[in-house]
């Protein structure tokens, strides 16, 4: 079954062997930043979210990191 980490810390993800890496934003808000409007962390969750529903779909053969565009 094809699993997506969203990871504060990718390098920690990818040691304990995640295989579908996407980052996150920081370690207290994983999906949001408290310093920007609701606008705005709508936004980056929603980033965040799509790039992990397509690392679903991406066959891989190795741990990837998703990058998620800024």
């Amino acid at each position: 079954m094809p699993v997506v980490q969203l990871a504060n810390l990718v390098s920690i993800a990818k040691t304990v062997g995640a295989n579908r890496i996407v980052p996150a934003v920081a370690i207290p808000y994983p999906l949001g930043d408290m310093n920007k409007s609701a606008e705005e962390q709508k936004s980056l969750r929603k980033q965040r979210v799509e790039v992990a529903m397509q690392a679903l779909l991406t066959t891989i053969e190795e741990a990837t990191i998703f990058e998620v565009k800024k």
